[in-house]
C-alpha cells in the first residue's frame, strides 16, 4: 500500500473539511497572537504589576526620608550622617545595576527581579529592629536594600519595551513612571503616619516588606516573559558582547547626553526626597509656629504628610504633562522629546529656588513654588525610559538602562544627599534653631544651578537625536563585530545599535 493510500485510509470520516478548518483556525490564531508571544490582557497585567512594584519600590526608598528627623533624634546624629543613609543606598543601587543590566540581557528576566525583590523585602524588614547603638547596622542594611532595587529598576522597562512599540509604548511608559512620584509621596505619607500611631518610627519600615511579598507571587504566577525585540520585528538580533555593548552606547551621543541631563534630575530630587520635610519642619521651628524634636514619636509628622501629598499630586499632574507636551510637539518636530525635558528642568530651576527663599517668611508661598517647581521636574522621567528605549536595539537595553543608572546616580543622588548634608555643618555657624535652618537653606540652593545644567544636556540632546533613533532603526552590521555564541552553538553576526565613527 502506498503512503497515499495508508493515509487515506487512516484519515477520519469527513476529514478534508474538519482539516481545512483546522488550519484556517490555527493560522487564524497565529496572526492574531502578539509578536512578543504575550496575550494582549496578560501584557497589560504585566505593566500594572511591574507598575505596583516600581510603587514599592520608590515607596521604600522615601519613607526613611518621612521620618528622617526622628531617626536623627533616636540615633543623635548631624545632617553629614543622616545624608549617608540615602548615598550608601544609592551606591550599592548604582554599582550593582550593571550586574543585572548584563545578567537582564541575557538571562530570564522574571526570575531575577523575583530574587531581587525577595532579598529586599528581607532587608527592609531586618533594618527596621536596629538597635540605637548601632547606626552603622541601619547604614549597612539600606546598603543592602539596593542590591533588590538594582535587580527590578534595569529590568522592568525593558520588558515594557518588548511588549509595546511607539505611541503605545510611551502611554505604557508613563503609567510605569507615575510610580515613582506617587510611591515616593506614599514612602513620605505612610513612613510620617504609620510612625505617628505607633509611636515608633521603626514601624515605618515594616509596610513595605509585606507588600513585597505579594508583588513577587504577582510577579512569578502571572508575568510572562516576552519575546526580545520581537515587537519591533527585530528577532534577528543576536547578543554582542559587553565590551561591545559599552562601546556602542559610548558613542551613542543622545543616550549619553540624555544621561546627563537626567543626572541632574537624579541630583535634585536625590537632594529634595531627604532634606525637604526636614528643612520644612527646620522653617516651622524658625519662624516659631512648630516647636523643637524633644521626642521620638512624630518629629516632622505634618511636613512629611503634606510634601508627601504634593509629590503624588505633582508627580501625576508632572508626567501626564510632559507625555502630552511631547506627543503635541511630535507632529511639529523629531525633537520634540529632549526640548520638552530642558524645558521642565530650566522651569523648575526658579521655583526652586523662590521656594527656598520664601520658606523663612511664607509657608503658603513655599508650598507654592514646591508644588509648581516638582511639576516641572517630574516632566522627564516617562520621556527619558522612551528616549533611550528608540536609540538602543532591544539586546541592549538593559546594558543600557544599568549604565544610565550608574551615572545618574554616580554623578546625582548618589552623593547630593550627603554634599548637601555637608554643607549644611560646613555652613553653619551655631547650634542655634536659626542656623540649624539657615545653613540648610544656603546649601539646597545649589539645586536650581544644576537644574539649569541639567536643562542645557537636553538642549544639547535634541541636535543629535534624529540621526541616533534613525540608526538604531536603520543599522547595518559591522565586519568586525563580536558576538555570543547562543547555547545552540550557532553564531550570527549581529549588527551594532547606534555607532557613531
Amino acid at each position: 500500500m502506498s503512503l497515499g493510500e495508508h493515509a487515506s485510509d487512516s484519515a477520519p470520516f469527513f476529514s478534508s473539511d474538519s482539516e481545512a478548518e483546522a488550519v484556517e483556525e490555527e493560522e487564524a490564531q497565529r496572526e492574531e497572537e502578539p509578536a512578543s508571544g504575550v496575550s494582549r490582557v496578560r501584557a497589560l497585567l504585566t505593566v500594572f504589576i511591574l507598575c505596583y512594584i516600581n510603587l514599592l519600590n520608590y515607596m521604600d526608598r522615601f519613607t526613611v526620608a518621612g521620618v528622617l528627623p526622628d531617626i536623627e533624634h533616636y540615633f543623635n546624629i548631624n545632617d553629614e550622617k543622616s545624608g549617608l543613609l540615602q548615598t550608601v543606598f544609592i551606591c550599592s543601587y548604582m554599582v550593582l545595576a550593571p550586574v543585572f543590566g548584563y545578567l537582564g540581557d541575557r538571562y530570564n528576566r522574571k526570575y531575577i527581579m523575583c530574587g531581587g525583590i525577595t532579598f529586599w523585602s528581607l532587608v527592609t524588614l531586618s533594618s527596621s529592629y536596629t538597635p540605637k547603638q548601632h547606626f552603622w547596622a541601619l547604614l549597612l542594611t539600606r546598603g543592602l536594600v539596593g542590591v533588590g532595587e538594582a535587580s527590578y529598576s534595569t529590568i522592568a522597562p525593558t520588558i515594557i519595551a518588548d511588549l509595546y512599540v511607539k505611541e503605545r509604548r510611551t502611554s505604557m511608559l508613563s503609567i510605569f513612571y507615575f510610580a515613582i512620584p506617587v510611591g515616593s509621596g506614599l514612602g513620605y505619607i505612610v513612613g510620617s503616619q504609620v510612625g505617628v500611631v505607633a509611636s515608633d518610627w521603626h514601624w515605618a519600615l515594616r509596610v513595605t516588606p509585606a507588600l513585597g511579598l505579594i508583588a513577587v507571587l504577582l510577579l512569578f504566577f502571572v508575568v510572562q516573559e516576552p519575546k526580545r525585540g520581537a515587537v519591533e520585528a527585530r528577532a534577528e538580533l543576536r547578543r554582542t558582547s559587553w565590551l561591545t555593548d559599552l562601546r556602542a552606547l559610548s558613542r551613542n551621543r543622545s543616550f549619553v547626553l540624555s544621561t546627563l541631563g537626567f543626572t541632574a534630575v537624579a541630583f535634585v530630587t536625590g537632594s529634595l526626597a531627604l532634606w525637604a520635610p526636614t528643612f520644612l519642619f527646620r522653617a516651622a521651628v524658625f519662624n516659631g509656629k512648630k516647636a523643637p524634636c524633644a521626642d521620638e514619636a512624630h518629629c516632622a509628622s505634618s511636613e512629611s504628610l503634606i510634601f508627601g501629598v504634593i509629590t503624588v499630586v505633582t508627580g501625576v499632574l508632572g508626567v501626564f504633562s510632559g507625555v502630552q507636551a511631547s506627543r503635541l510637539l511630535r507632529t511639529r518636530t523629531a525633537q520634540a522629546d529632549p526640548l520638552v525635558c530642558a524645558a521642565g528642568l530650566l522651569l523648575s530651576a526658579p521655583f526652586l529656588y523662590l521656594a527656598i527663599v520664601f520658606a523663612q517668611g511664607s509657608t503658603a508661598a513655599t508650598y507654592a513654588f514646591i508644588f509648581l517647581g516638582e511639576t516641572f521636574l517630574s516632566m522627564n522621567w516617562a520621556i527619558v525610559a522612551d528616549i533611550l528605549l528608540y536609540v538602543v536595539v532591544p539586546t541592549r537595553r538593559s546594558t543600557a538602562e544599568a549604565l544610565q543608572i550608574v551615572i545618574s546616580h554616580l554623578l546625582g543622588d548618589a552623593g547630593s544627599p550627603y554634599l548637601i548634608g555637608v554643607l549644611s555643618d560646613s555652613l553653619r555657624r551655631t547650634d542655634s534653631f536659626l542656623w540649624q535652618f539657615r545653613s540648610l537653606q544656603l546649601s539646597l540652593m545649589l539645586c536650581s544651578f544644576v537644574s539649569v545644567v541639567g536643562g542645557a544636556f537636553f538642549l544639547a540632546t535634541a541636535l543629535f537625536i534624529e540621526d541616533d533613533r534613525g540608526r538604531a532603526e536603520n543599522y547595518e552590521p559591522t565586519a568586525d563585530e563580536p558576538i555570543v555564541v547562543p547555547k545552540s552553538g550557532r553564531s550570527t553576526r549581529v549588527p551594532v545599535s547606534s555607532v557613531l565613527i
